[in-house]
């Protein structure tokens, strides 16, 4: 994706939100009750609300049986479909255990997996499922602890030290249980605190998982956008200690009516952060600069992705450069949504709306003005300083960054590393310290020659960006060249630009700091380590703590009627089945495989939407007419992929795995009216299993709510 295709879906995004007000006007427009969102907590239940709004019995006993039948996986959410460990999520949720399991000469993930017995579910290493099991409110300790603080760093500390002990608390009275985890998560930004006590099962393996052109189809065009045709499922089972089938009595049962437009539906996962408490300040600094840097930062990473797996498709395989591009991409895409967002003068409006309120409130009653009176401000304050450093930020975006250690250029991560092990290389020195950090230091694994060129020009041409010609670290990078030219140059030159290069320079004792790689670490570590030391420590530890207060300010005004920003911890959210209009039309509620075959057919040289041939002919006994994926107005964001939507009797209807473009604001606003979460609808996942897949067993399953070890055990019972 070139800077021309970023402007063209910002613009896009833009005229999707389709909130427009005369600018003259704006002083009218009015904060709305959900702008804050509907993602509600266990421990503070919506009960009257969803009873009044839905009319049934939303009681105690219901919540429990929703927060126990649903689950956390990494980075995506879950739930139980049979009293024998079976838990579905999406595609999307399962593509790495997909090529985890795979065997030689195998392609599942172009082919999918459909284990036809149990024997033949496949054991999945490093993941787990997490179930909710028990809440516990400790803000009183952990506030009342940071209270005695008298810096912002101190109460910091004393707060987070509260919270190691809350939790070592609770551990300890679960008998310190390795399968039992407790967080003690943040809410209101620091207002509240809860204990989380979570159940982790690791015995996880595979069952069943839709071809990737099934699950993602429509590809990244049909991304973020509604109508959507994408059968995003998969399956994965519990096993116990014992090595059996987890026997538990918290599942959902599988509809077969589904929901109709205008129906409810409750929406339970785990989504990610987002910042719709935030200040209107700080939502100024992320409009300006953050989210412009970040912007730039995906799109160049993709483009080298995309790039390198255009040339080399089998290399790329082996990588799983697709899997890679389609979270940068995810990202992208997201972060485009966030830029229009911001840019929004309707959506600024109101929330600059929701401050005068804040602050009102807080005024009219003076003990929260003698406590909280001067946040805001001090936060706005913070912004201006956090701007101070603007172009470093954007020069080193997602540098160093866990979740982007294969999108970053070899040679540069190296080059940071090899400052630590050369001066660790002292006369007399441990011999057994050096050894661990030359071997930290060649474990950084190499890029393939092409991919390592282009992000290699990637993060030269961001320092040039941001940083100028005058920079330091621009003339060590540089070194007076054209950026194509420096790469060329530091890929021939350093020993740092391949692992056996830099090996064999260790050993030889040729490695220094005359390195023309490690010239440019030289450069970029005092300014990189006092940027974010300015950042993180004289920035964020203020604004941390400044937070909390806004949060404790907003909890005592508003209680819980305005539900925490989501923090990855479980939530419940509600809404009802409806399209929208959009482009001079009407979005359908409802998708069906008909339409999965209009994509098909209307593009037939397009790879987004070509059908695998297992889909092909129309299998005889496939009922196109078969509701495929349907729009609700569920407040859902990054996190929620895979989650349970029940109805009020907790059947489950669908699988939620995207928002549309309207949805995409959701980071600071909830917007009902045209903004929607996209999900898959139970009735094709089961046509497909039936009708398609011929996975009998697991379609009996998800029926007689039993384990069935083989096809033809469950066929028998079919007839």
């Amino acid at each position: 994706m070139n800077r021309r295709h970023v402007l063209l879906i910002a613009a896009a995004f833009l005229t999707a939100l389709g909130t427009s007000v005369d600018a003259q006007n704006l002083d009218t427009v009015r904060a709305g009750r959900f702008d804050y969102g509907k993602m509600w907590t266990f421990e503070y239940p919506p009960a009257t609300y969803f009873s009044q709004t839905y009319g049934f019995d939303a009681n105690e006993k219901w919540f429990e049986t929703a927060r126990l039948a649903s689950l956390r996986i990494p980075g995506c959410s879950a739930s139980f479909v049979s009293p024998d460990g079976l838990v579905v999520t999406n595609h999307h949720c399962a593509r790495d255990y997909v090529f985890q399991v795979t065997k030689p000469g195998e392609n599942l993930l172009d082919n999918g997996f459909f284990a036809k017995s149990l024997a033949a579910e496949r054991s999945i290493t490093d993941t787990y499922v997490e179930q909710l099991i028990a809440v516990e409110d400790v803000s009183a300790e952990v506030l009342a602890a940071g209270d005695r603080g008298t810096t912002d760093q101190e109460r910091l500390t004393l707060r987070n030290t509260a919270a190691a002990a809350a939790r070592t608390r609770i551990v300890q009275r679960n008998g310190s249980n390795p399968d039992i985890q407790v967080q003690i998560i943040s809410l209101y930004n620091g207002g509240r605190y809860s204990a989380y006590t979570f159940r982790r099962y690791t015995n996880v393996k595979l069952v069943a998982a839709a071809e990737l052109q099934l699950g993602f189809f429509g590809g990244d065009p049909d991304n973020f956008t509604y109508p959507r045709y994408a059968l995003d499922f998969s399956f994965l089972r519990v096993y116990d200690d014992n090595g059996q089938p987890l026997r538990t009595p918290n599942y959902f049962t599988w509809s077969a009516a589904g929901v109709k437009e205008g129906d409810p539906v409750f929406v339970i996962g785990s989504p990610g952060p987002t910042n719709r408490l935030q200040s209107v300040a700080q939502l100024e600094y992320q409009r300006d600069v953050l989210v412009p840097a970040m912007i730039r930062a995906f799109d160049e990473r993709l483009s080298a992705l995309r790039d390198f797996y255009a040339e080399n498709p089998v290399e790329g395989e082996k990588l799983d450069i697709r899997n890679r591009a389609f979270g940068l991409s995810n990202s992208l895409k997201a972060y485009i949504g966030r830029l229009d967002a911001l840019r929004n003068p309707v959506i600024m409006a109101k929330k600059r709306d929701a401050e005068r309120q804040l602050v009102a409130a807080i005024g009219a009653k003076p003990a929260l003005q003698s406590q909280y009176g001067t946040a805001l401000d001090r936060v706005a304050a913070l912004q201006q300083n956090r701007r101070a450093v603007a172009a470093q930020l954007g020069a080193f975006a997602l540098l160093g960054s866990p979740q982007n250690p294969g999108n970053e250029s070899a040679l540069i991560v190296r080059a940071m590393a090899a400052l630590g092990y050369l001066k660790a290389v002292v006369p007399g020195g441990n011999a057994d310290s050096l050894n661990a950090v030359r071997a930290r230091l060649l474990a950084i694994p190499d890029q393939p020659p092409s991919l390592e060129r282009r992000l290699l020009n990637a993060r030269l041409a961001d320092f040039e960006f941001y940083l100028g010609a005058n920079s330091p670290i621009v003339q060590a990078s540089l070194r007076g060249r054209a950026v194509p030219d420096a790469v060329a140059a530091l890929l021939n030159e350093s020993a740092l630009a391949t692992n056996a290069r830099l090996a064999t320079a260790i050993d030889a004792g040729t490695l220094t700091m005359s390195d023309p790689a490690m010239q440019i670490a030289a450069a970029l570590a005092p300014v990189l380590l006092d940027t974010y030391a300015r950042e993180n420590n004289r920035i964020g530890v203020a604004e941390t703590d400044l937070r909390s207060q806004l949060g404790r300010a907003r909890f005592e005004i508003n209680g819980t009627d305005v539900p925490p920003d989501a923090s990855l911890s479980p939530r419940i959210t509600d809404g009802v089945v409806k399209g929208f209009e959009y482009n001079g039309t009407l979005a359908p509620a409802f998708t069906t495989f008909y339409g999965l075959y209009d994509r098909h057919f209307s593009f037939p040289t397009k790879p987004d939407w070509a059908l695998p041939k297992r889909w092909l002919p129309v299998p005889p006994k496939l009922d196109l007419n078969t509701p495929l994926d349907f729009a609700a107005t569920a407040d859902t964001y990054g996190g929620n992929s895979g989650s349970p939507a029940v109805t009020p009797k907790l059947e489950l209807v669908g699988l939620n795995f995207d928002r549309n473009i309207q949805g995409l604001s959701r980071d600071f606003i909830y917007l009902p009216e045209a903004g929607r979460n996209i999900m898959v609808d139970v009735r094709a996942i089961m046509e497909a299993l039936d009708d398609v897949y011929d996975l009998d067993r697991l379609v009996q399953e998800l029926l007689k709510h039993r384990v069935f070890k083989t096809e033809a055990e469950a066929d028998a019972v079919k007839r």
